[in-house]
């Protein structure tokens, strides 16, 4: 991890279940942050889309997990439930 009073960046890998498909996933991040008044304003995750997709998704993710219509489906996702996690809070 490095960080300084702007800009900071981690390496992690998360192991969980994908429920939608109950597949296993081992999936490893860069991650990079961006500080204002001590808090994280910006936070971004950079990983292999292929890689996660085709042990979240399967075959279906061996197969079209390349493909931006993929993409942005699993994207699209993640922001609906993200946006759910805020509207709760």
């Amino acid at each position: 991890m490095r960080s300084d009073d702007r800009s900071g960046g981690a390496h992690w890998v998360a192991t969980y279940l994908f429920s939608q498909t109950g597949n296993i996933v081992v999936n490893d991040i860069q991650a990079r942050f961006v500080f204002r008044d001590g808090k994280i304003c910006e936070h971004h995750d950079s990983f292999d889309m292929w890689k996660w997709s085709r042990q979240a998704l399967g075959f279906k993710g061996l197969v079209l997990g390349w493909t931006p219509l993929v993409r942005n489906a699993v994207r699209g996702q993640a922001l609906k439930g993200l946006k759910a996690f805020q509207a709760g809070r």
